[in-house]
């Protein structure tokens, strides 16, 4: 009997184990899964209590922010960043409109903060949703975890490019309503939150700028996003040097790779190249005797190189990429007339694409006969921060703004931090960022009040 029961009781446990082993599988199948990278404030991980930043609002809305992951590539999917923005709205009571001006694929976000005199030319507060690629392994915290280490530096890519400068704007805004008590502005200030800025703009403000939804905004001054600075002087880009990508199909001769065939695609490659590195050599010179100021200098860069089907067969078609930044003083059409005579001089039956090829627009003035830099200079200096207007190395949204005479000027408030905007470990440090949110907060009224 005693053995009966012992092997009774063994059955049972056996029984029991399965039992509860099929139950958790069925439950782990069936119940909802938790998304690492979710914005839900429930899936947020909280600071430590012990941590200065515990239970600060505004630190976990940017790691919301910061954790979805809106890496420009053909399968990029912006509606979770919109679905937070408009939740964003919401929470201090801004209307918001979403557009889609190239494509279905590629929205645009506007915030609205309606003036008491809606007639006046507006002021637009601007930033872009998209980052660039991560090479996760070089990370020493996961790109889009948000992470914050124990000395207060948020780790994820876009805290310095853009993400940052697009939250601080509405954190101001949130201060100026909801602490300051303050209902209404002079001015109308649109929030602006657009796409594909990080591969030119083309998919977001280059088509929004365009549209009717974009003139009936009215705008008359533009803040955008600027340069991250190492230290408290920060610089204002005023300008910036004109993008021209271009992109060059060598056609020529194809056979067997052992034999010397004239005017092969190889040779006219070759060719091309050394004439533009020669080009870049020169500006390479230049920009040393500028002590690095590349407000002139017309960087040249080599940056794809495609073609070949096999490695005995002479390709007919080889291709290769050149980013091109063209000086703020360089002459569109002497350079245009040199790519084409290179292009001869390689062989020619080379195919010419300009992938991205900018117009010159009118720089910004940085100076008092413009109210916006009067603003800037004064908030800046009573923040403890140097500004100093610059021609910006990169390209921005700003050149789609400038080309229809609207002033822009690009600033970012991230001082004392070291500039990782497309690098690794890309981070900015939680007081730096809420500081900035107090330099904004001074900003925006003086700004909507000119």
């Amino acid at each position: 009997m005693t053995i009966l029961n012992k092997k009774c009781g063994i059955v049972t446990t056996i029984v029991v184990v399965v039992v509860c082993i099929i139950l958790g599988v069925l439950l782990g199948v069936l119940l909802p899964r938790r998304d690492s990278q979710s914005t839900d404030d429930e899936e947020l991980l909280e600071l430590p209590e012990s941590s200065p930043w515990y239970g600060n609002e505004e630190i976990k809305i940017f790691r919301q922010y910061l954790r979805i992951p809106t890496v420009n590539d053909p399968d990029i999917d912006y509606e979770p960043c919109v679905a937070f923005l408009k939740k964003q709205a919401e929470s201090i009571d801004l209307p918001v409109s979403v557009y889609y001006p190239a494509n279905e694929k590629n929205p645009v976000v506007v915030m609205t903060w309606l003036g008491s005199e809606p007639d006046l030319p507006t002021i637009m507060l601007n930033s872009h949703t998209d980052v660039v690629p991560v090479f996760e392994e070089f990370w020493t915290h996961p790109p889009f975890a948000a992470d914050v280490d124990e000395q207060g530096r948020i780790y994820a890519r876009g805290s310095q490019d853009t993400k940052g400068v697009g939250m601080m704007y509405l954190a101001a805004i949130r201060a100026l309503k909801q602490r300051d008590g303050i209902k209404q502005l002079k001015r109308t200030v649109h929030i602006i939150f657009v796409p594909d800025e990080e591969m030119g703009g083309l998919l977001g403000m280059d088509r929004f700028v365009l549209t009717d939804e974009f003139r009936a905004l009215n705008v008359g001054y533009v803040l955008d996003e600027g340069t991250v600075s190492a230290s408290n002087r920060v610089v204002v880009t005023n300008d910036e040097r004109c993008t021209w990508r271009i992109e060059f199909i060598a056609h020529g001769v194809t056979g067997h790779g052992s034999i010397l065939f004239e005017n092969t695609t190889g040779e006219k490659v070759a060719h091309l190249i050394s004439l533009l590195m020669e080009r870049r050599k020169i500006e390479m010179e230049k920009l040393i005797d500028s002590n690095n100021d590349y407000t002139n200098v017309t960087t040249i860069n080599l940056t794809v190189i495609k073609g070949g089907v096999q490695g005995n067969v002479i390709p007919p078609e080889l291709s290769i990429v050149f980013d091109v930044r063209l000086g703020a003083d360089a002459d569109h059409d002497a350079f245009e007339k040199d790519i084409n005579r290179w292009c001869e001089e390689s062989g020619g039956n080379i195919t010419i694409n300009y992938l991205i090829k900018d117009p010159k627009a009118p720089a910004t003035p940085a100076d008092e006969t413009n109210p916006m830099w009067v603003v800037l200079e004064k908030v800046t200096k009573e923040s403890g921060i140097e500004i100093a207007p610059i021609v910006a190395r990169g390209a921005s949204d700003m050149k789609y703004l400038r080309r229809l005479n609207i002033l822009s000027l690009g600033f970012t408030p991230i001082i004392n931090t070291t500039p990782l905007a497309h690098d690794h470990d890309e981070h900015v440090h939680a007081d730096v960022y809420l500081a900035g949110i107090e330099v904004y907060r001074k900003i925006i009224p003086n700004l909507a009040d000119i």
